[in-house]
């Protein structure tokens, strides 16, 4: 019997539990709830069937124990429950509304544990920094003539999501997203592009051979070129504009395999713009 006959006899004898359709009920209905509070960010988004289930079903797996062990003891789904666990909180303290959501990789690879410890530095920092932020803001405002009343009319959320972009048996690529809203939005993406079984980063490179960058480029500046004038808030090279990609230039990788390069809100184009996305194609 071979190893395919085997998971799939261990999967149909996996009991189902009894609260599974009302929790998956649950999930949807709290992804549906997520989409429309955060639809409203300047950012784009775009998950695709495989990433949606996925939200829904981690929705069920934060509700119940019990749905998570029997998920995680499917071989022909082991991947997906297991490269990506999640963590989350929602809460309010002083007016800060926290939305969190923290994933984890859960591999034995050395490349696991320094992207979790990683994330959740990042994580921290980004929490801290937004307290203290709050907490400028509130002393500038008093010191401005506000008032207690006034100042409680205000306030700030602080973002912390994570998306998959693409997952195979041993690769996996995600973004996670801190951001922030009060008098002021900002918005920070961390990108990562694993191989678990050979224990490193991803890199364009390994994607698109030795001429990466010129593909790259060549792509990108393309695709800059065929905007619409009307469309295209790209600033000219000489004024910040994009000149060309390097090594530490964001990306993903589609589950079709094709690489995004990522450029943030600013970095190459007017604030209009927005987060800039160019895939690239050998």
């Amino acid at each position: 019997m071979n190893e395919f006959k085997r998971a799939k006899e261990k999967y149909e004898e996996t009991p189902i539990p009894e609260e599974l359709d009302g929790l998956v009920r649950i999930g949807i209905r709290q992804g549906q709830e997520q989409y429309r509070r955060r639809h409203g960010r300047s950012f784009r988004r775009s998950l695709g069937t495989a990433a949606a289930c996925f939200t829904v079903v981690l929705a069920a797996l934060n509700l119940s124990p019990t749905m998570a062990a029997a998920a995680a003891d499917v071989p022909v789904l082991g991947g997906l429950f297991q490269v990506l666990t999640i963590r989350s909180y929602e809460k309010e303290k002083d007016q800060v509304y926290y939305q969190v959501e923290i994933p984890e990789v859960d591999s034995d690879a050395d490349i696991a544990r320094r992207v979790n410890a990683e994330i959740q530095e990042r994580v921290d920092e980004h929490v801290a920094e937004m307290e203290q932020m709050w907490t400028e803001y509130h002393d500038s405002f008093m010191a401005t003539g506000g008032t207690e009343e006034e100042w409680a009319q205000r306030s700030m959320d602080v973002n912390v999501a994570y998306e998959v972009k693409s997952q195979t048996e041993t690769t996996v690529s995600f973004v996670v997203d801190l951001s922030q809203c009060s008098f002021s939005a900002s918005q920070t993406q961390y990108y990562y592009n694993l191989d678990l079984a050979h224990d490193r980063d991803i890199t364009l490179r390994d994607l698109l051979g030795e001429d990466w960058v010129e593909i790259c480029n060549q792509s990108i500046q393309g695709q800059i070129d065929e905007t619409a004038p009307e469309d295209n808030f790209c600033f000219p090279p000489e004024e910040g504009g994009f000149t060309t990609v390097d090594e530490t230039t964001s990306f993903y990788i589609r589950q079709d395999g094709v690489p995004v390069v990522v450029f943030p809100k600013y970095a190459i184009a007017a604030g209009a713009a927005g987060v800039l996305e160019f895939e690239i194609r050998k």
